[in-house]
């Protein structure tokens, strides 16, 4: 298994509707509790795999969803990535 990224959300909404989006584009993803370490407004969060970090990006930015933050996991820490 490769490495995994984590999408942060201040609204489910937003949240459902990446789940959607991501799921049309066939990436594998996991509907998941957020971290305890990451301060969002909504309780779910999406992991993905980090090799479709670019791809996931371009579309958070085309689709204008508003989003906490991505995230990548190192030791018990999660480190906020660039947009």
């Amino acid at each position: 298994m490769g490495a995994w990224m984590l999408i942060a959300f201040d609204s489910t909404q937003q949240a459902l509707r990446t789940e959607m989006l991501l799921e049309f584009l066939d990436i594998e993803i996991d509907i998941c509790p957020t971290p305890k370490e990451i301060t969002a407004g909504c309780a779910l969060s999406i992991h993905f795999p980090a090799k479709e970090v670019e791809l996931v990006k371009r579309t958070i930015i085309d689709e204008q969803v508003e989003i906490r933050g991505i995230f990548e996991q190192h030791e018990n820490e999660y480190v906020l990535v660039k947009m």
